[in-house]
């Protein structure tokens, strides 16, 4: 019996009534009518003409090609399929590629007492107390040992360092090399339990407004992440070598608005695809000022890494002169300051080192016995150059001499100390020759000698 009291939803097949022919054959009672469509028929036609429609609209947007490729012959390129297109979430994903490659730097150091001595008899063991914390990013692992990038001055003065990783265990690093001219280091640690170094990005591949994190160890808050956009892919900003306030040195850098404060430098900067683009050096502090980070971009500080990998320094070409700018001396003249001369962070030489007369432990009196003299004898209209307060290595042996006053190299005009570094490192090679123009006792010299690898403590 049907579940349904109406016949037309009954499962029920009713038979046909079969009629016979006069000659003897059968057939249906029920007249034959044109051939109708079943449902089924329907749902089948239906399908195959969706999707007839949507091959044509994909052929309407993507193209078609018989050939198998694009019109001419080549071959597209096929895309990764991007499972997730939610940022937040790539963000999340680019964090967890990077932060177990990513480390806390500790630098040890024998802290001075309070009457400026150790406090300790002769042959009496030293403990190392921290001096200072920072950041770093494992990039590679070669032969068991792992190596790290970070900041010159996050290692500056260390006796010991240490490198904390992001699981906890502290491990011994070694220096490999230091340039102080970069702010980049590069120290060497047991890779044995290592496992995620982290991927080098290009940051010529920038742009302004990108997201990017900055990940390291702020105020000694281990494995931290901030995150902010690319203010300026290529700035180039005036910096102090020395940590004292004058300029000596230009520094290419990536601006950024992400938060970094003390402690972050040294560590990667990354992009949402977790690939570390620059290494975090530097902030503008000052009263009103928020967001404005820095940090050297990859493509200019790998060089320098496979430098200090190589042979332990960055090799340069040596002039051999510790200078103090002209400007200076005569502003200080104009005020009347006299003998009281800027102490050592103008006298430096050009590869960023204090002169000896100016190293720790020297008196007043021995430095003010190596100033320049009241009168230099210039030429009227001459303004501008660098004053010689110590000559060495080839510059020495060229003949230049304290009071000396350069004013061009080869056919460049020098006016400060960062001038002098700039054309020596940026157009100038070891092995080359150079044309110095100087001035003494007021009269116009030129001397031409080759320039050398600065070799050890020379």
């Amino acid at each position: 019996m049907s579940l349904f009291d109406d016949e037309f939803y009954s499962t029920r097949v009713k038979r046909r009534p079969r009629l016979a022919k006069s000659d003897g054959k059968t057939f249906s009672a029920v007249p034959l009518r044109s051939k109708s469509w079943s449902k089924v028929r329907i749902a089948v036609l239906s399908s195959v003409a969706s999707s007839v429609a949507v091959v044509l609209v994909f052929g309407l947007f993507v193209g078609f090609d018989r050939g198998g490729g694009l019109p001419g012959g080549s071959v597209a390129a096929v895309s990764p399929v991007q499972t997730n297109t939610d940022p937040y979430e790539r963000t999340i994903q680019a964090a967890d590629k990077v932060r177990p490659a990513v480390v806390s730097i500790i630098n040890e150091q024998q802290l001075p007492t309070i009457n400026g001595g150790s406090g300790l008899d002769e042959g009496e063991e030293t403990e190392l107390a921290q001096a200072a914390v920072g950041s770093g990013v494992i990039f590679e692992k070669v032969k068991g040992k792992a190596h790290i990038i970070t900041n010159a001055h996050v290692v500056a003065g260390a006796e010991a360092v240490k490198a904390v990783l992001s699981n906890g265990d502290v491990l011994e690093a070694e220096l490999v090399g230091v340039d102080e001219i970069t702010d980049l280091a590069v120290l060497e640690i047991d890779g044995s339990g290592i496992k995620t170094v982290a991927e080098i990005g290009d940051s010529n591949e920038l742009r302004a407004g990108q997201w990017v994190m900055a990940i390291g160890n702020p105020l000694g808050l281990s494995d931290s992440l901030s995150m902010g956009i690319v203010s300026k892919t290529h700035r180039i900003i005036p910096v102090s070598l020395s940590q004292d306030g004058v300029y000596d040195w230009e520094q290419e850098v990536i601006q950024v608005d992400a938060s970094i404060n003390q402690g972050n430098s040294g560590g990667p900067l990354i992009d949402l695809n977790g690939k570390v683009v620059g290494i975090n050096s530097m902030k503008v502090a000052d009263f009103g000022v928020e967001g404005v980070g820095f940090a050297i971009p990859s493509h200019s500080a790998m060089p320098i890494v496979q430098s200090l990998l190589e042979y332990g320094k960055v090799k340069r070409p040596y002039l051999g002169v510790y200078t103090m700018d002209l400007q200076a001396y005569m502003a200080q003249q104009s005020i009347g300051a006299g003998s009281d001369l800027p102490e050592d962070p103008e006298m430096l030489p050009e590869d960023g080192e204090k002169a000896p007369d100016q190293e720790a432990g020297s008196s007043e009196e021995d430095s003010q016995e190596e100033l320049p003299q009241s009168d230099l004898k210039l030429p009227k209209g001459v303004e501008d150059g660098v004053i010689v307060l110590e000559a060495v290595g080839p510059s020495a042996e060229a003949g230049l001499e304290f009071n000396d006053i350069i004013v061009k190299l080869d056919k460049q005009s020098i006016s400060s100390t960062m001038e002098l570094r700039k054309y020596l490192y940026g157009k100038k090679s070891i092995g080359d020759d150079i044309q110095v123009t100087y001035y003494r006792g007021g009269e116009k010299h030129t001397v031409t000698f080759t320039l050398e690898e600065k070799m050890g403590e020379e």
